[in-house]
This record gives C-alpha cells, structure tokens and sequence, in this order.
C-alpha cells in the first residue's frame, strides 16, 4: 500500500486541506462546487454526523471479512469509487490513476462518459479488474448506442445510467469562476460526446432543452433492449422511482443526489436511503452515495440498507494530492477505518452491519 509521504497525506482528515493547497483554483470551484447555496450538499453531511452506532463488546473480532459481491462479482471492499468527470483536472494520469488504484484495493470502479482519457484506456489500465461504465443519455440516441457497445468490447460488466441529470444543476461558485467548461463535453471519448447542459434556452417563460432532456422509463427499455451488460439506475431519492426502476429492469438501483450538484432543496441522499430500500425489498441490490467522508460513513449507510457505498470527491482529492499513489493511499485508510469501526460494532463480516448496529440520533 502507498505510504502517507508518498500519497501526499497521511490522513483523511488532511488530505482535504493537501489537496487545496495543489489543485489550481478553477479545478478547485469546480470539485467543491455544489447546486445553488449548497445547502444540499450540506445536508449530505450533517444526515451522517446526526447518525450514531452501538458498539458492542467481548465478540471475537480476531479476523474481519470486508468483502462482498456486487451483481455477484466479488470485491474486497464494501465501497467503489464512484463515476467522476474530467478527472484530468486533478492529475496527469487522471482515470488510468485511479482505475489502478481500485484495482490494487479490489474495488470496484465506474468510470463517467465525461472521462479525461478514453473509455477503452482506462479499461486497459487495469484489465481484467471489475469495472462499470456511467452513461449520460446522448440528445441522439444513436450515439448512446456506441459509447454503450464501445463500454461492452472493452469489458466493463455493467451499465450504470445517470438519471437525475437531464440539466446540470445550478453551480453558484462556478459562476462566479472564471472556469468554463468545454460545453460539448468533448474529452477522452470523443468530440460528439455531450454533457448534459447547462441551462436551458429561451426566455419570457418558455425554455427548452436537448433531446436527451426528453428521456422516460421507456429509454431504459431502449437500452436494455441494445446491450447485454445489466443496468444500473443511478440518481434516485424516491422509493416510487426506485420501485419503477426495478419494473423496468434496473438490475441495481443508486441512491443519490449527486453530491448535492444538482437539486438544492432536495433533502440528503442518506435519508432516502431507507425509503429505497423499502421499496424494491431483496429485488435488487441498493447501493449509495453523496456525502461519503470516512469508514464510519460506509458503515452507517450499509447498516440503512445500502450493499455498497460509492466514494466521490475525496477521491479526486487523493487524485490531487498524490496520483496513483494517493488514490490507493484513500483506499487503504477507508478499508481500514471500515475494519476497526467493524470491530469495534462486535461484527467480523460485512453481512453482519444491519439496523441493529444504528443507535440514537444525535439531535
């Protein structure tokens, strides 16, 4: 494992600062950056600083078992990295980076059509390791065709597709940056590749917006009708969108708000959690992100029902501050923060996080 000199930090609770002081200041409005006044993304860390959990003594904890399996893949850890764009920004190597890092943990890692080097790179970066691939819809339906069999022939096991995102929420520090990102989205998987936009067009009332802004429960049957590879559905809040997900064959659902990017007065992602889970029952599997900081993060969210939990922005902080190297120093100290918080709760298996772990709140 990457030692903290080498990563560029020794502890979670630094790297954040580390990483502050390296990234440029565009590229640093441009991770940090929530929706609107950010209360959001606030509130994505306060549900977890409300949360508590009830240790439990005198259990023999002398070996603990982090793994799981994820669409029956096994992985060594209850968490991933999650899909993140431009990831250039932050490192030379961006994506190979970090998809070399998971690799070296055992984690499974998305990558996002936004990528900085090609989908097929960051495949061969680490090959034969378990990776998915995020999809934002394209305005033509055609060209979400090709970056989906593009991600099959390269090997990724699983379509994860982005739902909340017909429009990129409103970013106030971006605003206010002289950072402009390429509107097109044009990085490493080609010029006709699209982000979603950034506003609507029009005025006086009537505003529209692309294509891809017109997407139903039907486009997931469209997709699901032109690959192979199981479908994700990531960006949900709602137990009735979860429930319709599944109905239309998500084989896993992703409880989400986007690291509070996109809608400000949605409420945390942590406190949907139970409700999505509720919802599809054993159907499918619930994993979660936004907000994730620490071990006892990843734990709190499995004990609310989640089957793995998905690592955003620190992610890209390790990037920044130490490359590969930091990435899988990350990696390492939440594997072990999740290990000694296990067993600290008296459980030796990551099956054994449930509800019974959850104490009071603490307001």
């Amino acid at each position: 494992m990457a030692d903290g000199p080498g990563a560029g930090f020794v502890t979670l609770a630094e790297l954040e600062q580390v990483a502050a002081r390296r990234a440029t200041p565009d590229a640093w409005s441009y991770v940090q950056s929530g929706a609107v006044g950010e209360d959001a993304a606030r509130a994505n860390r306060d549900a977890f600083r409300r949360r508590t959990l009830r240790p439990r003594v005198l259990v023999d904890v002398s070996v603990l078992d982090l793994r799981t399996r994820l669409l029956d893949a096994p992985v060594a850890v209850p968490f991933y990295v999650c899909p993140m764009a431009r990831q250039g920004l932050f490192h030379p190597d961006a994506e190979l980076a970090t998809a070399r890092a998971a690799a070296g943990a055992g984690a499974l890692a998305v990558q996002s059509t936004l990528s900085t080097r090609s989908l097929e790179e960051i495949a061969a970066a680490a090959p034969g390791h378990l990776q998915w691939f995020q999809l934002y819809l394209q305005p033509d339906f055609a060209a979400s065709r090709q970056l989906v069999e593009r991600a099959e022939r390269a090997g990724y096991a699983a379509l994860v597709v982005t739902v909340d995102a017909p429009i990129l929420g409103i970013r106030d520090p971006l605003l206010g940056s002289s950072f402009v990102l390429d509107p097109e989205g044009a990085i490493g998987n080609g010029p006709g590749v699209k982000a979603p936009p950034r506003e609507p067009s029009g005025a006086q009332g009537r505003y529209t917006l692309r294509a891809d802004a017109g997407a139903t429960w039907n486009t997931l049957d469209d997709l699901q009708s032109i690959t192979r590879l199981p479908v994700v559905v990531k960006g949900l809040l709602t137990g009735d969108d979860a429930g319709r997900a599944v109905k239309h064959g998500a084989r896993a659902v992703i409880v989400s708000n986007h690291g509070g990017r996109q809608l400000d007065v949605a409420g945390a992602a942590l406190e949907a959690l139970p409700e999505v889970v509720r919802a599809v029952g054993s159907d499918v599997e619930v994993y979660f992100d936004s907000g994730v900081r620490r071990g006892g993060d990843v734990l709190i969210a499995l004990a609310l029902g989640a089957r793995a939990v998905g690592i955003g922005r620190p992610v890209l902080w390790a990037l920044q501050a130490g490359g590969e190297a930091g990435v899988a120093r990350l990696l390492d100290l939440f594997a072990k923060e999740v290990a000694t918080e296990m067993a600290l709760l008296g459980r030796r298996r990551i099956g054994e996080i449930d509800r019974t772990v959850l104490g009071e709140p603490r307001w």
